[in-house]
Formats: structure tokens, C-alpha cells, sequence
């Protein structure tokens, strides 16, 4: 019996979004759950923008879970996975205004206002560690 492609691609993709789920974040996989979680969170909240590329795999996820092992962090922890949950993923985006869509990337909110965000760029030539120390830095910041 053959696998089809979406079925193959699900299977490729579950390992990469275990990395997140796997630390605490809760995918959010509708526009509906977007707007549930994000539209009026109080608190803090961060969200990743996961994807199947190599700097997520290698710099962004390591990094996130790195940086949720500060004593100091967001109340709220989610993701949306670019590529996959698409209608999720632009309703998310919706949110990072005025920063053009990027995937990975990470975004910290606080009482629903964007407060720090890491684009693409600053993850593809960054280290694991240093996007840790830059989230961490954000969520002393913003997060106490």
C-alpha cells in the first residue's frame, strides 16, 4: 500500500513539531485558535513561527527550548507551523505587524502588544545559544 504525499509529509513533519510540544508550547493550528489565544492575551506570550528548514531545526527550536529553561518566562507559549497549518500561520502573522512574513521567527507579546521580535535573518547566522541569550534577555525584560 502506498503512502500518500500528504501523509508522508505529516510523518516527515511530526518530529519538527515535537521539538516545540515536546517543551510546552501549544501548536495552534486554525485561524480560530489563533484568535482564541492571541487576540486578548494578558500576560506574556511567545510565539514561534516553526519551518521545516535547516536554520529552524539547527538554530530556532534548539534555541527556544534553550530559553525556556530560564526561571524567568512567558506565561504563554505557542506555535504555528508555516508551510503546514497555512490558514493558522496567516492569521498569526496578522499579529506581527508591521514585519514582513518570515518563517522560522519569534515574537514576544506582552497584554497583547508585540514587544520583541527575531526574524529569519537573525536566526539563519546566529547560534542556538545566542538566540537563547537574546530571548532570555527579552523575557527578563518584559516577563517579571
Amino acid at each position: 500500500m502506498s503512502m500518500s504525499f500528504e501523509s508522508y509529509m505529516k510523518d516527515m513533519v511530526q518530529p519538527m513539531r515535537d521539538d516545540l510540544t515536546r517543551v510546552g508550547i501549544t501548536e495552534l493550528r486554525t485561524p480560530e485558535e489563533v484568535v482564541e489565544n492571541l487576540a486578548d492575551v494578558k500576560g506574556t506570550a511567545l510565539l514561534v513561527i516553526n519551518s521545516v528548514c535547516g536554520c529552524a531545526a539547527g538554530q530556532c527550536r534548539p534555541g527556544v527550548a534553550k530559553a525556556l529553561q530560564n526561571e524567568v518566562k512567558p506565561d504563554h507559549l505557542f506555535t504555528v507551523f508555516a508551510g503546514q497549518d497555512k490558514e493558522a500561520t496567516a492569521k498569526a502573522r496578522e499579529y506581527l505587524a508591521p514585519y514582513p512574513p518570515s518563517s522560522p521567527s519569534i515574537a514576544l507579546f506582552k497584554d497583547g502588544q508585540l514587544v520583541h521580535f527575531i526574524q529569519r535573518h537573525q536566526i539563519e547566522d546566529r547560534s542556538a545559544d545566542l538566540i537563547a541569550n537574546d530571548l532570555i534577555s527579552a523575557f527578563e525584560n518584559y516577563c517579571k
